[in-house]
């Protein structure tokens, strides 16, 4: 029995660390992976579309051949703004652009030329989008962090011994509900505070999917932990409690996120 639970945890730490990883390297916010034709080679290159933080956001090229140089266009995202162009600067063997600093929850949008041999390069067909947000204390953002993947832990291990139909389900159903309600319920506000100037950006307030699926995921474990206490054989609200969660988690973070409204704001000094 020991060894069984132990295939269990193994399986729903497998689980959850593959969803983070997907989750992560899907959200709007991950690094934007890219390769373009520079000369006679490929290079790859990683272009921000998150900064944190006081001062301009930096974006920063590899590119050791010095016959190489570019431009970096931005203007403000959703914005009544002109394109502002600024050369890359040249930083030992990187090219080197900057983003002017914006408000919490404020994006920018760019796009870089790369020059070389006369030949004008894009890095991308359409312009990439950087938001910036606010510094988030290490004692704040750390146990948000831990709770949320507890609570997906003990979520899936809870519908794993669910389907199972092993008798630990009020255990992990109680694990889930509380380490969900502290890191996303308690927790996720004062993350979203910091970082965007406000602690509450989805329903009825806004359309931000990270604050709205962390309240119907944290619904269906509350009544998935009532309909246990009423009937100990409830599983299937444990496993319909386990699938919501896993496919709310599954959205990449940051869709729908704050934003600031440019229309409503002054133009750029560029």
């Amino acid at each position: 029995m020991k060894l069984r639970s132990l295939y269990l945890w193994a399986i729903a730490f497998l689980l959850v660390v593959a969803a983070a990883i997907y989750q992560r390297m899907t959200g709007p916010t991950y690094p934007l992976r890219i390769s373009a034709q520079i000369g006679a080679e490929k290079t790859g290159f990683r272009l921000p579309r998150s900064f944190g933080g006081a001062g301009d956001a930096e974006v920063r090229l590899a590119m050791p051949d010095t016959a190489v140089d570019g431009t970096i266009e931005y203007r403000r995202f959703r914005s009544n703004d002109e394109w502002t162009a600024r050369p890359l600067e040249r930083q030992g063997s990187d090219l080197v652009g900057y983003l002017p600093h914006q408000p919490p929850a404020g994006k920018m949008m760019y796009r870089i030329h790369l020059q070389v041999g006369g030949n004008s390069v894009p890095l991308t067909a359409e312009p990439v989008i950087l938001r910036f947000k606010g510094d988030v204390p290490p004692l704040i953002i750390l146990p948000h962090i831990i709770c949320m993947f507890l609570a997906m832990l003990f979520s899936t291990r809870a519908g794993l011994e669910a389907l199972a139909k092993r008798s630990d389900l009020a255990r992990l159903t109680l694990w889930t509900v509380i380490s969900l309600g502290i890191g996303g319920l308690l927790l996720g506000p004062v993350v979203q505070k910091y970082a965007f100037g406000a602690f509450w950006t989805g329903w009825p307030l806004g359309q931000d999917l990270t604050d709205n699926k962390t309240i119907v995921a944290f619904l269906f474990w509350a009544i998935a932990l009532w309909r246990l206490r009423r009937n100990p054989k409830a599983g299937g609200w444990v496993i319909l409690a386990a699938v919501v969660l896993f496919a709310v988690y599954m959205i990449p973070h940051s869709v729908l996120g704050s934003e600031l409204d440019y229309t409503k704001a002054a133009p750029a000094n560029g």
